[in-house]
């Protein structure tokens, strides 16, 4: 962590005799603990911000067992019989700990942010130490001056003269007053991530858990919402958000026992990771983020949204540039003719980038398929005669940027790296290796800095030979399948040292390259996570590319990550994951409220087809500031069984608005409810334009205009269908309504 730079002279506070109230705020939140020498801190207070004298006569929580409100509990001296955050073996043996404070204070805070912008804020530090060991815990929380965000980490220092063993090591703890509790959460799988999954908490223990080692996105997220006054609604109701920022192997529990809270623990999964601590040896655990909100579900979004966009996203200050990748529209047929064509095509639609995937490199080994030559990365000539030297003049005569997809932390074993360097790839000691796609894939371990340097010299050659490449699609398409390391000394090190290898090959990419923009893939929506996105600038959400099953990924998506990070593309039909076919309208319409690309071959679209994307093309660049930087409203949920959804974002001023309605499924005798606006200016008029239109007649409501109280208060009644020839009809319908204050 950059050293803090402390802007406010406020030494720690003098040692209390008694409890004292300490409080956090952010701009419309606040935290409150009970901190005090000598014992535990306790929990008091997460929500709304409190005026002075609010705070001044805040009681202590009631009805409630006081030891269970610890913030940070530490297995074996006082807790053994309920969930701790904390618990390690030290040199003797002893497998009790307790954290008592020894100081604390508050201090400014004015430093650099993970993705290169400054920051500022408060930062609460509670200093903890064991009665009768030297085991140090500092206990941090840090909250925004201008966004509702608090974050929450841990330092642990072996003070003892020989090495300790951390056997459980959580980043936070937060207990959270029972009453119809609901949480939302995200399972999935390959091809079908962040499915929402919504439940009232009950008694007993939900585990959310990632223990695939490099991408842990793809089948549970670790970031939750709590619903704290009932079934979760979007935008009323009080919502606390939690989000993990971490890139490895996560363990999440919401533990519900026989006293009056829920107790929600968050950080690195302990399996098989038990970490050792030399003496005067520290480990810092990644860092949770909390924010409130008295606005829903979609109001916990809208601060996750502004907080990422600010300091947690890369280049988030800036456009996203409307690409077309190769990978759908020819795969591993690369060759520089095609290449030129399909440059010259996504021009022609208005598109402003084009990336080569998958299938460019390789000489000794070719990579014609899923089966050779990761890590050898140099340009096929066979395909590609003039090298990327050619591509980028192609991409020059065009008027279109260049991209390039690597997969830098893999090899297979019919590779020239493999053949070399064999004692770089992940692999239990004395047994064969395990592999992965294509019955030859590998992990490179990236603890070992031999291929840190090695891993950081891919991206580094290519953009030092070719400074014009603008866009880097960076994949990851393996888990860790045999634990092993032929580098580490401690085995157990493995989950967490590769990612602190990973994070540092990011940081020195990105301080010398801060401007490319790079895109996280992992099997598609595999590393959406705050531990990573500050050194990129958008993630792949799926390898699935259907316009209807992206409406549900995207919609659990955008509960923590901002538009502008979602990369959505219009495909081709059948789509190659679900064989769907859906109209041409329909995914313009979908791929829109996101950042908007392709993943087609142009040259398979009819010339009805292409001028329909060049229409959305033009209307997305109209709208792109709206959606990228403007607060999200979801609207009516794909979940909720009536096979409508519907979302909108509001520009901060409020000035414009896009709202889109997605009709799911096509019935005879079929009931929609109208949707109702969020977060216009009531006192605004707002013309109504639909974009993207392809009906013989237009809207009723379009040209018009209408108070932001009506559309709030109404909404507007939205065709089931669209007016079409006959030989034209589809079973799709969706539109996309641009709102301009007059």
């Amino acid at each position: 962590m950059k050293k803090i730079l402390f802007m406010l002279c406020c030494a720690l506070l003098p040692l209390a005799a008694s409890a004292e109230k300490v409080q956090l705020s952010t701009p419309n939140n606040t935290l409150v603990l009970d901190v005090w020498k000598g014992g535990e801190p306790k929990f008091v207070y997460y929500g709304a911000k409190l005026s002075a004298d609010d705070f001044a006569s805040l009681p202590a929580p009631t009805n409630a067992n006081w030891s269970h409100l610890d913030i940070y509990p530490a297995y074996g001296a006082t807790h053994t019989m309920s969930e701790t955050a904390f618990a390690m073996r030290h040199a003797d043996g002893n497998m009790s700990t307790q954290l008592l404070v020894e100081e604390y204070g508050i201090t400014a805070v004015d430093e650099q942010a993970p993705n290169g912008k400054p920051r500022k804020g408060s930062l609460l530090t509670i200093k903890m130490k064991d009665p009768l060991y030297p085991t140090y815990v500092n206990l941090y929380y840090f909250a925004y001056s201008d966004v509702d965000m608090i974050e929450c980490w841990t330092d642990i220092t072996n003070g003892e003269k020989k090495t300790v063993a951390l056997t459980q090591f959580y980043s936070s703890c937060m207990p959270i007053r029972r009453g119809n509790v609901w949480i939302n959460h995200f399972h999935g799988s390959w091809a079908a991530e962040a499915q929402m999954v919504e439940e009232e908490l009950n008694n007993g223990l939900l585990r959310i858990k990632n223990k695939d080692g490099l991408r842990n996105a793809t089948t549970d997220r670790q970031e939750v919402m709590f619903s704290l006054d009932g079934k979760p609604q979007e935008n009323t109701g009080n919502v606390i958000g939690a989000a993990l920022m971490y890139s490895g192997n996560y363990d999440v529990i919401v533990d519900t026992d026989d006293t009056e809270y829920h107790y929600y623990f968050a950080g690195i999964n302990p399996d098989n990771s038990e970490y050792y601590l030399k003496r005067g040896e520290t480990f810092t655990t990644p860092r949770v983020a909390y924010t409130f909100s008295k606005e829903g579900l979609s109001g916990a979004s809208r601060n996750f949204h502004r907080w990422a966009r600010r300091y947690q996203v890369r280049n988030a200050d800036r456009e996203r540039m409307i690409l077309l990748n190769s990978w759908e529209g020819v795969y591993f047929d690369i060759n520089q003719k095609g290449m030129d064509q399909m440059m010259a095509d996504i021009k022609s639609m208005g598109g402003e980038l084009f990336v080569m995937d998958d299938g460019w490199f390789g000489d000794k080994y070719p990579r014609n398929k899923d089966t050779s030559s990761l890590g050898d990365w140099v340009v096929d000539t066979r395909k590609l005669p003039e090298g990327i030297e050619g591509l980028l003049r192609d991409a020059k005569k065009n008027g279109v940027k260049f991209g390039i997809w690597i997969e830098p932390e893999m090899t297979n074993t019919t590779s020239e790296l493999y053949e070399k360097h064999p004692e770089w790839i992940i692999k239990a000691p004395q047994r064969e290796p395990v592999k992965g796609r294509g019955g030859t894939q590998l992990v490179l371990d990236l603890s070992n800095p031999e291929v840190q340097e090695f891993v950081f010299g891919i991206v580094d050659n290519l953009l030092t030979k070719h400074p014009e490449i603008a866009y880097i699609k960076w994949d990851a398409n393996a888990p860790v399948m045999n634990h092993g390391s032929q580098y580490l000394k401690e085995q157990s090190h493995l989950y967490i040292k590769y990612h602190e290898g990973l994070i540092n090959v990011c940081k020195r990419i990105r301080e010398k390259y801060p401007d490319v923009v790079i895109q996280d893939c992992a099997s598609g929506g595999g590393r959406a996570n705050y531990g990573l996105l500050p050194y990129f600038d958008e993630f792949w959400v799926s390898d699935n590319t259907d316009a209807l099953q992206r409406i549900y990924m995207q919609w659990g998506t955008s509960f923590f990550f901002p538009a502008i990070t979602i990369a959505s593309h219009i495909s081709a039909v059948p789509n190659h994951a679900v064989f769907r076919t859906t109209s041409m309208k329909f995914r313009c319409d979908v791929a829109m409220s996101g950042r908007l690309g392709m993943e087609i071959q142009p040259k398979n679209m009819t010339e009805e087809e292409k001028a329909l994307c060049r229409q959305a093309i033009t209307d997305y660049k109209m709208i792109r500031p709206v959606v990228q930087f403007g607060d999200l409203y979801r609207l009516h949920s794909p979940y909720s069984g009536d096979n409508l959804a519907s979302l909108m974002y509001v520009s901060e001023d409020k000035q414009k608005a896009v709202f889109y309605w997605y009709k799911l499924e096509c019935f005879k005798d079929e009931h929609f409810p109208c949707v109702k606006m969020h977060g216009l200016d009531p006192d605004k008029r707002y013309k109504v334009r639909e974009l993207n239109r392809i009906d013989k007649t237009p809207l009723q409501h379009e040209g018009k205009t209408y108070s932001g109280r009506f559309l709030m208060d109404n909404g507007l009644e939205m065709p089931y269908s669209h007016d079409l020839d006959y030989h034209k009809l589809v079973d799709w319908s969706s539109r996309v309504i641009y709102l301009e204050a007059q």
